[in-house]
């Protein structure tokens, strides 16, 4: 295969995988956000707690999906396998069509293996040093669910870990576009894997007064830029996305869904938890992304918001989105019906967006009723998805830390 060193090489989504509380594949995931179906509901995980409720993961059986291995893995890491082990298939990647020693993984995650350093933690405590598993190390650190998805598919390219909060899952992306724009690799799975619903994160959130506390409807809880909004609900899940360059998906007949045309990237350094209230940094990052694209806010035609249903959050986001695409954009957020999966989040969204590029269709956001009168005159999307041309759309992810992360992509 010929290799491309230009920085204007096009590269394309060939296959996507996906484990969300919204299903357990790519094709149920679609078609619950498309349904704006909600998923947050009381979860036993977190029975007793100030918030009991998540949106946690739908009909996913790691056992079956990945044998006797699951019982090795932290959440985190299986959701990402399993993930991987789709988009593979659904880009047609067969032995003798790629070169595993030029195939990357690159994912993102916010808090890597959390239940497992839980539940040793609570070992130690209640039962004593000799009962902590001696695998704890493995399965928890956050690199491993990368290490696991090339061990699982026999890869040799950089295998990369990156954490910038809840932007993991697309700075993820942009760090693949960066590789294969570079020539390094041929074939990049990138994407981001979250399973922190658990009670000391639910805890930690709550006391940090980030969460919904709708516990009597958890399933209106999560509402970006509804004038109820009240905080944000925790989800779980990973995405990973196969990205190459459009010669390699051409050569075995593959159409991708779209093309990852740019991104952009840039720091608040303003606060530890909150947004800059102006949103500058986080516009620098939108605006990076575009001109990384070479193209313009006219381009664009939606915009998949990070809004989580935090009230200042949604409320800069809201501004920034007017101020660089004034009120006309389709604007959606997926995050009513899938909750905040935090470092799988922007994977999520931007596999759900190359969706909406290559079947015209914007799913709508899910319990939004009546914009918040914080929240800007942007163009919100919801009650039924919208049939609409989308050759151009860009997906915002931004973190804790003042991480923020843009990825723009388009028609393949």
């Amino acid at each position: 295969m010929t290799v491309h060193g230009s920085s204007r090489a096009d590269v394309v989504i060939s296959g996507i995988g996906m484990v969300t509380p919204a299903g357990a594949d790519t094709p149920t995931t679609w078609g619950t956000v498309l349904a704006g179906r909600p998923t947050a509901a009381a979860d036993a995980r977190l029975s007793g707690l100030g918030v009991a409720f998540s949106c946690a993961l739908a009909g996913f059986d790691a056992e079956a999906v990945l044998g006797a291995d699951a019982r090795r893995m932290d959440p985190f890491a299986r959701y990402a396998v399993a993930a991987a082990r789709e988009a593979v298939a659904d880009a047609a990647l067969t032995a003798g069509t790629f070169d595993p020693g030029r195939t990357a993984v690159v994912l993102g995650t916010a808090v890597g293996g959390q239940s497992t350093w839980e539940e040793q933690g609570d070992r130690l405590r209640d039962r004593g040093p000799r009962t902590v598993n001696p695998l704890t190390v493995p399965k928890a650190i956050g690199n491993i669910a990368a290490g696991s998805v090339a061990m699982d598919l026999g890869l040799h390219g950089p295998s990369l870990t990156l954490s910038t909060a809840c932007a993991a899952g697309t700075t993820a992306l942009g760090f693949a576009l960066d590789l294969l724009r570079s020539g390094r690799c041929d074939v990049v799975l990138a994407g981001g894997t979250e399973a922190a619903v658990t009670p000391l994160v639910s805890t930690a959130f709550d006391r940090l007064k980030a969460l919904s506390r709708r516990g009597e409807d958890p399933g209106a809880a999560s509402r970006p830029f509804d004038e109820h909004r009240d905080g944000f609900v925790l989800g779980e899940g990973a995405a990973v996305l196969v990205l190459e360059r459009a010669d390699s998906a051409r050569e075995r007949g593959r159409r991708p869904y779209a093309r990852l045309l740019g991104h952009g990237a840039s720091s608040d350094a303003h606060h530890l938890t909150a947004p800059d209230p102006h949103g500058h940094q986080a516009e620098r990052a939108l605006r990076e992304a575009l001109r990384d694209a070479d193209l313009g806010p006219a381009d664009v035609c939606l915009v998949n918001a990070h809004a989580t249903s935090t009230p200042q959050g949604d409320a800069v986001e809201s501004r920034l989105i007017e101020r660089v695409f004034g009120g006309a954009t389709p604007v959606t957020s997926t995050k009513g019906v899938t909750g905040h999966m935090l470092g799988a989040a922007g994977a999520v969204e931007a596999a759900l967006t190359a969706l909406s590029v290559h079947h015209g269709l914007i799913p709508p956001t899910a319990n939004f009723r009546a914009r918040g009168t914080d929240i800007a005159a942007i163009h919100i999307v919801h009650g039924q998805p919208r049939t609409a041309a989308v050759p151009v759309a860009v997906s915002n992810s931004f973190g804790f830390g003042g991480h923020n992360a843009v990825v723009v992509l388009g028609s393949a």
